[in-house]
């Protein structure tokens, strides 16, 4: 992303020394110059950053560095699929309350599950549910609009304790790296007979890597599954006012 950005800082300056050409060449020859130089350091730091990135990965040690390397993968991936879910299970249910009301006060109970039937998100379901059982009583309507709320809820809910999971997992192997690097340290120490920086340096240089890139990892995760709660509580308290108003619909229709 850094070596496009700077790419398209390239071009700018390009550009924009090209357009002054015709009017002062000193100013263009400058331009170019300094563009040169930007390029240069923005090549250099982007090179820089990802060899640094991957120096220290592997100074880390590939044992525990690939473990939370993975926890922070399949988090990702977990959280992207469940951010596209939920975005496509939220429903305008003002809009679709509407739409039920004018259906079962135009064409009848089927005409207001057609309505459902062709819309998509667990509000929608529930809806189907409980009209689909409205030619009883309400009470065997309301049981299964709870009924199905939970089963909904189940489905929105799947699969996020797995990132929870990952959120605790990455730091705690991180401190465990530590831990094995302080442990290395000390038995270069007691190998040696004398405490020398340069002998402990590679075992604290472990420690400190792997609680860094643990908590990194958990941090990222921890915004993403925030973010996934947040909007599940969204949808469910959709589906519960809903259901209240399901519920008030369908008693005036009986009347």
């Amino acid at each position: 992303m850094k070596r496009l950005f700077s790419i398209l800082a390239i071009v700018c300056f390009m550009a924009f020394g090209t357009a002054n050409a015709t009017t002062n060449a000193s100013a263009i020859a400058t331009t170019v110059v300094t563009t040169q130089d930007d390029a240069a350091d923005g090549a250099a730091e982007s090179q820089g950053f990802h060899q640094e990135l991957k120096k220290r990965f592997i100074e880390g040690g590939p044992g525990f560095m690939g473990i939370v390397l993975l926890c922070l993968i399949l988090g990702l991936a977990i959280a992207i699929e469940r951010i596209i879910y939920l975005n496509l299970s939220t429903t305008n249910t003002k809009k679709l309350t509407q739409n039920v009301e004018d259906a079962l006060q135009s064409g009848g109970i089927d005409a207001a599950k057609e309505v459902c039937r062709n819309t998509k998100g667990p509000v929608a379901s529930i809806f189907y549910q409980g009209l689909d059982r409205a030619d009883g009583d309400l009470e065997s309507a309301e049981k299964a609009v709870v009924a199905y709320g939970g089963v909904q809820m189940g489905q929105l809910e799947k699969n996020v304790s797995w990132i929870s999971l990952f959120i605790a997992l990455a730091p705690m192997l991180g401190f465990m790296g530590t831990v094995i690097g302080m442990i290395q340290a000390f038995d270069k120490i007691e190998a040696a007979g004398d405490m020398q920086p340069s002998l402990v340096a590679g075992g604290i240089k472990v420690a400190l890597l792997t609680t860094v890139f643990g908590l990194v990892v958990a941090i990222i995760l921890q915004i993403f599954y925030n973010y996934i709660i947040a909007k599940i509580d969204s949808i469910v308290n959709d589906m519960e006012d809903s259901s209240i108003t399901l519920m008030d619909m369908l008693s005036k229709h009986k009347k």
